[in-house]
C-alpha cells in the first residue's frame, strides 16, 4: 500500500472543522480485498452484506456502496481462478438491506449501457421508497463487446457514445421520477432522443428524497464533464494531497458552467486503511497485506494484463520483461483497459531498475490504492486534514476483508473523529440527501 504523509492545512482551508462524508465499498471486485489468511466471508451470502452496512450504520457513515459486474472477468479465455465467485445483483441486495437498517444510504451500481431509462427509474424509486428516501444510483459505462455478450445487442455502443447515452439516460430517468405532481395525479411522459424512446406513465409517485442520489465514477475529461453536469457524488482515486486538490479544484471549477454551486457535488474518492497500536506496528501490517494482495500469481496476472501476453514461464522474483507490450490484446477480459500499456511498461521499468525491484515488487508498489496507515490518532488527523485542504469532501472506504474489514475503522478511528467534530454522532435526518447536505431536487415548472 502506499502510505501518504499527513498534509498541512492550507491557508485557504475555513476556520473550523468541515464535516467529512464516509461511505462503506463491499470489498471483492478490486485489487485490494484479501482471499487467504484472515477470516474470509462469503461473497454471496446476505449476512456478509448485512454485516458491513451494520457497521457502516453504526459509524454514522453516509453510504454503503455495491459495485457491479454482469461478467466474470476472464484471463488467457478463462474465468479468472483469483477473482471474486459471485457478482449479485446490486438493488435486489440493497432492497434486503432497507429492512434491516434504519438511515444508511444504499447505493447501486448500474450500467447506463445495458439498461433501459424506465425499468431502471422504477427500480430505484422502488429502493427509495422502500428505504424511506435512502436510494442512490452509481452510474456507470461500457462499450465493450466482451460484456455486450450477455445482452441482446451485445456490444453496440461506440465508445465516443458511451456518456451521451448515459446523459441521456439520466435525464430521462430524472423526467420519470418527476412525472407525480403534488396533487398525486401521474402525468405522460414524451421522451424522443437519439438513444431512447419513452411514451407513457411512471407507475410511482415522487420518491421520499425527490430522485436518488446519482453518484458516477471516472477522473478522464469526459468524466469530469458529466459529473459537473449531472452527478451528486464523484467516486474518484487521487494517490496524494496534491493531486487530490488538484482533481477537487477542476471538478469544482466545472460546476458554475451547469449552474450549480461548490456544495452541490460531493468528491469521495475510494481509499483503504491500515490500523496499529503504533506507527510501525501499522506499516509492518499493511506490507503483509499488500503481500497477501499480491501474490505471486496475481503479481503475473497483473504483469500480463499491461504486456498483453502470456508470461507464465516468469519468475514474480526476477525482473520484468526486457520486451514492449503487444498492442489491443485480448489476452485479459472485463477488466478496466490499460491507457497506454507501452507507457505503463516504460514506467514500471523503470522504477524497477531505480529500486532494484523485482515483478511482484513492482507490482505491489504501483497497483496499491492511496491509503491511511497508522494509529488510529493518525489515521484520523490525516483524514481530517485532506477534507480541510479541499484534496476531499469525504472518503469511500475500501477494506480489504468481507465482511469484518470495516469493525476497526468503526470502533477506533470513528469515535476519534467524532470529537474532532468532523463526522456526526447521530444522523441528524432521515435521507441519503440530508447526510450529504444536498436539497430535495426542485420540481420542475408544471409539476406541482
Amino acid at each position: 500500500m502506499t502510505t501518504t504523509t499527513a498534509p498541512s492545512r492550507t491557508p485557504s482551508a475555513p476556520p473550523g472543522p468541515r464535516r467529512m462524508h464516509l461511505a462503506a465499498h463491499f470489498p471483492g471486485v478490486n485489487n485490494t480485498t484479501v482471499w487467504t489468511g484472515d477470516p474470509v466471508g462469503s461473497q454471496i451470502d446476505f449476512a456478509s452484506f448485512e454485516h458491513l452496512a451494520r457497521t457502516a450504520e453504526r459509524g454514522r457513515f453516509d453510504f454503503f456502496f455495491l459495485a457491479e459486474g454482469l461478467r466474470l472477468r476472464e484471463h488467457k479465455g478463462r474465468i479468472h481462478d483469483l477473482d471474486v465467485m459471485g457478482r449479485p445483483e446490486a438493488i435486489t441486495v440493497l432492497s434486503a438491506l432497507a429492512a434491516v437498517t434504519d438511515r444508511l444510504g444504499l447505493a447501486a451500481t448500474v450500467s447506463a449501457t445495458f439498461n433501459e431509462p424506465y425499468e431502471l427509474a422504477r427500480r430505484l424509486s422502488t429502493l427509495d421508497h422502500l428505504s424511506g428516501g435512502r436510494a442512490a444510483w452509481n452510474v456507470v459505462t461500457t462499450s465493450d463487446a466482451f460484456t455486450g455478450e450477455n445482452f441482446r445487442r451485445g456490444g453496440f455502443l461506440d465508445r465516443a457514445d458511451r456518456y451521451v447515452r448515459a446523459a441521456e439516460f439520466v435525464a430521462t430517468a430524472r423526467a420519470l421520477w418527476d412525472s407525480w405532481p403534488a396533487d398525486g395525479t401521474a402525468r405522460p411522459v414524451a421522451h424522443q432522443g437519439p438513444h431512447f424512446t419513452v411514451r407513457g406513465e411512471f407507475t410511482l409517485p415522487r420518491s421520499p428524497q425527490g430522485h436518488p442520489v446519482i453518484i458516477q465514477a471516472g477522473d478522464s475529461a469526459e468524466g469530469r464533464d458529466f459529473a459537473a453536469a449531472t452527478a451528486d457524488v464523484i467516486f474518484t482515486r487521487h494517490s496524494t494531497l496534491a493531486a487530490g486538490q488538484e482533481f477537487y479544484a477542476d471538478v469544482k471549477g466545472r460546476l458554475p458552467a451547469h449552474g450549480r454551486d461548490a456544495d452541490s457535488l460531493k468528491i469521495m474518492p475510494g481509499v483503504t486503511f491500515v490500523l496499529g497500536d503504533t506507527a510501525a506496528d501499522a506499516q509492518e501490517r499493511a506490507a503483509t497485506i499488500r503481500r497477501q494482495q499480491v501474490s505471486p500469481q496475481n503479481a503475473l496476472v497483473a504483469l500480463e494484463q499491461v504486456w498483453g501476453v502470456d508470461l507464465s514461464a516468469y519468475d514474480p522474483d526476477g525482473p520484468l520483461p526486457d520486451f514492449d507490450p503487444v498492442p489491443d490484446s485480448e489476452l485479459a477480459q472485463g477488466r478496466v483497459r490499460i491507457g497506454d500499456p507501452k507507457a505503463v511498461a516504460d514506467r514500471w521499468r523503470a522504477l524497477s531498475e531505480a529500486k532494484g525491484l523485482s515483478i511482484r515488487e513492482t507490482v505491489i508498489e504501483t497497483t496499491g490504492r492511496q491509503s491511511f496507515v497508522g494509529t488510529p490518532a493518525a489515521v484520523a488527523e490525516e483524514m481530517a486534514a485532506f477534507v480541510a485542504a479541499r484534496a476531499a469532501d469525504g472518503f469511500i472506504l475500501i477494506p480489504h476483508l468481507t465482511p469484518g474489514g470495516l469493525d476497526d475503522f468503526v470502533d477506533r478511528v470513528v469515535p476519534l473523529l467524532q470529537e474532532r467534530g468532523v463526522l456526526r454522532t447521530e444522523y441528524e435526518g432521515a435521507t441519503l440527501r440530508s447526510h450529504l447536505g444536498l436539497p430535495e431536487p426542485a420540481r420542475p415548472a408544471g409539476k406541482g
